[in-house]
């Protein structure tokens, strides 16, 4: 799954409006389309704030693997 894919997934499984999580990653609704579009690519500091969000590693988030694990401790 790409990242495309599985933001839209994530965001989609938690029944969130675009523009509610556009708003936790502060960008506009538009460009949070753009993001699940594919039409631009996420900034790491977006992909950071994210996976925060919703408890996931960043290689969950990023497509590079299937297993889900929490955002690990600081």
């Amino acid at each position: 799954m790409q990242c495309k894919e599985r933001i839209r997934a994530l965001r989609e499984n938690h029944s969130l409006s675009q523009r509610k999580v556009a708003g936790v990653i502060n960008v506009s609704q538009h460009t949070y389309c753009d993001y699940e579009s594919g039409r631009l690519r996420i900034p790491l500091d977006k992909l950071i704030l994210l996976a925060k969000y919703y408890d996931c590693c960043m290689d969950y988030i990023s497509g590079a693997s299937n297993v889900r694990r929490s955002f690990p401790e600081q």
